[in-house]
């Protein structure tokens, strides 16, 4: 019989609601239920399209021995971690401080009051030399609590206390971070491979746009070319797909070959706004190119009929990980014909041998890579493989992960001038602003007409990134209007007194410790978004509400990133806007101007207003496209040639 997850609507759970485990969804019946019946509970956080999350439940949580043991001496409990990031951060934070690392899926052990006192991540069903197996130690934990169950929850106070203990104030100097930062990123960069450190190699992008920035403002050309070789690399690796377009979550070796296949949201959508950074600095088309095929991969796979994006598509299928996207060396023949298929063979590396379990992860590691190569075959082979097999899509929509790719689409329309981004960014902010927002309060996800628990600060600090993309790109003073009001929104939510901001605010749940994220992982911290919604916000709003906010924020990530510069990129990026506002640029176009091409000449980083005709303020000069531009409180007299400004 399925269990509770039947009712619930995160793809996540709905995988889990014919389990055999007596699974709930965390809220007040499991945790009233492991009080009366005196049970510890089994706490298992995850995500839909996680590998290892697969194998821990065809092992384990299908195995009908370990599910008797698991009902009858546990509360078991599964939570998707992208529908509850606060849990998720809690409890991650609580498996560090146990193991020394995490990971998902996260398996913990919680007193009924829900106080960890055993963590771990991945536990195969039997143990071995280097690993004890989850049922043994399923059998022995339940033996503890009733043995010495004093001892478990001493060891749960004892983490919980090290959990609350606050922060040292940090020692290090807190002067030159930025430029602090680019010189630890060139000590770890690998400059053979790009990237930075070694396997596994994630993309972390908000690092490259930090470095491209830096660059950029400071002259520092080593840190731009450290930013374009390895969006290059990334781009010529089995990272990227060749076929069909988007980026997997990340490296599993040094040379960006073989991915961990799962494609996520959030990722494509930060690495759309480093490849558009990229070409806005270098105009190099093959920038482009990958922004705008990334694009179309999430506007044709990944978009709901509301104009929202889904989560994430699976990295397994066919019972194995990564079987959608490799190829064998005769099915490419058999596709493409003998020809083309030996043709398209040499050019992406595909051999007789293989590069991944015998098949091949096309890439372009061994040579160049164009941006329009074999055109018509990588259309063919999309095709087939589609029809071939089918991969899982988490179609629930997440606020803060489509407010990224709505900035990321206002970034490709700035530097293609193709409006389809544009509207599909103004339709995008249509589904969140009808479907997960009431008023001025967000909500996390939504999904089959279901939208889930009230938002957290990334909700707000990234939709109004969000918002701020959009009236840069079009100068509508609503999207402006909006992001004011929900800054004043998240400000009153999670403002902590002792400085920053929680995840968690008044509107949710409270959990045994308050989480707040200043350290920037896969996704940047939603304080350092915060900080730079702050800074964006005083820059194009002249009252002054924003700016005690800010500088308090500022110094706030100062001491938290002073330890270590290059974990904080978001903050230092916000940091160098505010140091030198991005310039102001007016245009008055001519009167047989092309929009598109205005728009692809402007820069990344500036406030551009595109007005249609001439006003009282702003005239044409010479009867032509002029330009008006303000910069660091100076204005530069108007010109028809934007290449003049130097900017």
């Amino acid at each position: 019989m399925p269990n509770r997850l039947q009712y619930e609507t995160s793809p996540y759970l709905l995988q889990h609601a014919e389990n055999p485990v007596d699974w709930y969804p965390w809220g007040k019946e499991a945790f009233d239920k492991a009080m009366r019946e005196d049970k510890p509970i089994f706490l298992s956080i995850g995500y839909s399209t996680c590998h290892w999350c697969h194998v821990m439940a065809h092992e384990s949580f299908e195995n009908e021995q370990i599910a008797e043991v698991l009902n009858r001496d546990y509360v078991c409990i599964k939570v998707d971690r992208e529908e509850r990031p606060d849990i998720d951060q809690v409890y991650m934070t609580a498996c560090q401080a146990m193991t020394g690392s995490g990971g998902w899926p996260t398996s913990l052990f919680l007193t009924p009051d829900r106080k960890p006192f055993y963590a771990g991540t991945y536990f195969p069903p039997r143990g071995s030399r280097r690993m004890i197996g989850f049922y043994d130690l399923l059998l022995h934990i339940a033996e503890q609590w009733h043995a010495d169950r004093d001892s478990l929850i001493r060891s749960a106070d004892k983490i919980l206390s090290y959990l609350h203990q606050p922060q040292q104030t940090p020692t290090a100097e807190t002067e030159n971070l930025p430029q602090k930062a680019a010189s630890q990123f060139a000590r770890m960069y690998d400059k053979q491979n790009g990237g930075f450190g070694r396997a596994p190699k994630f993309p972390t992008p908000h690092n490259l746009l930090f470095l491209m920035l830096y660059g950029k403002q400071k002259g520092d050309r080593n840190a731009i070319d450290m930013a374009l070789h390895t969006l290059t690399q990334m781009r010529k690796g089995g990272i990227y797909d060749h076929i069909g377009g988007g980026f997997a979550r990340y490296s599993t070796d040094a040379i960006f070959l073989v991915p961990h296949f799962e494609k996520m949201l959030y990722d494509n959508a930060l690495l759309m706004m480093a490849c558009a950074a990229a070409y806005s600095v270098s105009k190099n088309k093959l920038f482009l190119r990958t922004a705008e095929d990334c694009a179309a991969y999430v506007l044709r796979e990944m978009t709901d009929e509301c104009g929202g994006f889904y989560s994430a598509q699976d990295a397994d299928s066919e019972g194995g990980e990564g079987m959608y996207y490799v190829f064998g060396y005769d099915e490419i023949l058999s596709v493409l014909g003998e020809e083309k298929g030996k043709q398209f063979n040499a050019y992406f590396g595909i051999t007789q041998d293989g590069n991944f379990a015998g098949k091949n992860i096309p890439n372009r590691l061994h040579g160049e890579a164009e941006a329009d190569a074999f055109t018509e075959e990588r259309q063919k082979l999309y095709t087939y493989r589609k029809a071939r097999m089918q991969l899982h899509l988490d179609d629930k929509i997440l606020t803060a992960w489509n407010a990224l790719m709505i900035a990321a689409l206002t970034y490709v329309y700035r530097v293609s001038g193709d409006p389809c981004y544009l509207s599909a960014a103004r339709r995008a902010a249509g589904c969140i602003e009808t479907h997960l927002c009431e008023n001025d309060q967000l909500y996390v996800s939504h999904r089959n007409g279901v939208r889930s628990e009230k938002g957290f600060l990334d909700d707000y600090a990234f939709y109004c990134v969000a918002l701020i993309s959009l009236y840069s790109a079009t100068g509508e003073a609503a999207y402006l209007d909006r992001a004011n009001t929900l800054c004043r929104a998240a400000l009153e939510q999670f403002r902590d007194p002792a400085g920053g901001y929680t995840m968690n605010g008044k509107e949710n749940e409270e959990l045994i410790l308050a989480a707040k994220e200043t350290y920037d992982g896969a996704l940047p911290s939603g304080n350092a978004v915060l900080l730079y919604v702050l800074t964006r916000l005083s820059q194009l709003d002249a009252s002054g509400e924003w700016e005690d906010a800010k500088e308090q924020q500022i110094e706030f990530l100062r001491r938290e990133s002073a330890e270590y510069p290059v974990g904080h990129s978001m903050y230092l990026l916000s940091l160098l806007f505010s140091e030198d506002p991005p310039p102001k640029i007016t245009v008055v176009c001519g009167k047989d101007a092309v929009m598109h091409s205005i728009v692809e000449q402007l820069p990344l980083y500036a406030d551009v207003t595109v007005l249609p005709e001439e006003t009282d303020t702003y005239k044409r000069l010479n009867d032509q496209t002029t330009y008006y531009v303000c910069h660091n409180q100076s204005c530069l007299p108007p010109t028809n040639e934007l290449s003049d400004m130097r900017l």
